[in-house]
């Protein structure tokens, strides 16, 4: 990444702007649970959320995405702060005409969206080399069509969320320029690629499981507890991005652990494509540990919108394991015997839970608290059935006896 220096500014205001869009079928409902969710993403990015603004639209403003009204509304609420705020981020992908002009109507604010508050926690995150070039090449082909008075608009900016790289002292406004950017950075990335096969080759056969979910459902704090090692783990979305693989043993018989990244609503595209590789460890793993914080109000969106993600990138089914985790931190409103109103997801019990459909579907399901090592030893039993079952097929006259795997491997 070139050469960049900004100041970060701490805790940035924000202002949210979100839209239910009857013709994306976005309802009220999930409008407000789509903010929720930037909300901590502009915490992640180190930004504080101080109003929220919401609209009903039947489809986006073509010119400005909400309504000329909504713009004076979020106007007049800046004027009255003294113009104390910093960020105002849409829930949604701005397209290039959009973020033109919302930016002028809020001249020396910052206008991000959603995609660029996501690229802009995954350039913070960003630690190996490796990491560092996707992320650039997603912020790249993100700005590159949003070129014209974008440039003049960060040229006001001194820095802060949505600004970390790429950039240089004097930004750059040929879009040639930028374009053979993306084409050295794809050319860097199909060499590590290169590199990445060649590990993956030398690791044998050994069976491989991958640890999936949603961003922050504790799927490294449940990788250091499998693997007996320190992958960093924080409550924060996108704490980790590299994949890491551990080569461990249950009962005697090895396997790689990996863990990917996590998964989110509106995931970019661009960060899609660009982590292709990363997820390579995910295409190829033999079975899939998928996780899931059961104490999340909205786990079964969050599971949907992993197997919506998981079916995009795998053409196979895979042996699976349902990881329900943090059962420590679950809790649930019991109704009241006089209500008649239907029963909502948060009226049930966590033992009604484990006898509703995800315990009755022709797939194994666990329920763990990995912060508190709960029922750790019935997850890897399971683990270790599937496990036993592919290495046998596999290695029919080789006993593998374990043999010091505490070897670690990071990609």
């Amino acid at each position: 990444m070139g050469e960049y220096f900004y100041t970060k500014k701490e805790n940035e205001k924000a202002i949210l702007v979100g839209a239910a869009i009857s013709t994306e079928g976005v309802d009220t409902k999930k409008m407000y649970e789509y903010l929720e969710e930037l909300s901590f993403l502009a915490e992640t990015a180190g930004a504080e959320s101080v109003k929220i603004f919401t609209q009903n639209l039947d489809k986006p403003h073509h010119s400005t995405f909400i309504g000329k009204g909504k713009l004076e509304e979020i106007s007049r609420y800046i004027e009255e702060e003294g113009n104390n705020i910093d960020i105002i981020i849409f829930d949604d992908e701005l397209s290039p005409t959009q973020l033109r002009n919302i930016s002028k109507y809020f001249q020396g604010i910052k206008v991000l969206d959603r995609t660029n508050l996501i690229l802009d926690i995954f350039a913070k995150r960003a630690r190996t080399a490796h990491a560092k070039a996707q992320v650039e090449l997603a912020q790249y082909e993100y700005m590159l069509p949003r070129l014209t008075g974008l440039w003049t608009h960060l040229e006001r900016q001194k820095g802060g969320i949505g600004l970390r790289g790429p950039g240089e002292r004097e930004i750059e406004t040929d879009r040639r320029i930028i374009r053979d950017k993306i084409s050295r950075l794809k050319r860097k990335l199909a060499d590590i690629n290169k590199q990445k096969i060649v590990q993956r080759k030398n690791r044998g056969k050994l069976v491989r499981v991958a640890l999936v979910g949603y961003t922050n459902v504790g799927k490294s704090t449940l990788m250091n507890l499998l693997s007996k090692t320190d992958v960093f783990a924080e409550n924060k979305l996108f704490a980790t991005l590299d994949t890491t693989v551990r080569k461990i043993a249950i009962k005697n018989v090895p396997f790689l652990l990996a863990d990917t990244v996590g998964f989110i609503r509106k995931l970019p595209h661009h960060l899609i494509e660009s982590f292709k590789s990363t997820l390579d460890e995910l295409r190829e793993s033999d079975i899939i540990l998928h996780v899931v914080d059961i104490s999340h109000p909205q786990f079964e969106d969050q599971m949907k919108v992993v197997n919506e993600t998981l079916r995009e990138l795998i053409n196979e089914e895979k042996p699976t394991i349902i990881v329900f985790n943090k059962i420590d931190a679950f809790s649930y409103t019991k109704k009241a015997e006089d209500d008649l109103t239907p029963k909502l997801q948060c009226n049930y019990s966590l033992e009604e839970l484990k006898n509703m459909w995800m315990s009755k579907q022709n797939i194994e399901t666990v329920y763990i608290s990995a912060a508190k090592k709960e029922n750790i030893e019935e997850l890897k039993d399971k683990l270790y059935d599937v496990v036993k079952d592919i290495h046998s097929a596999r290695f029919p006259y080789n006993d593998f006896l374990y043999n010091d795997y505490s070897e670690n491997l990071e990609d």
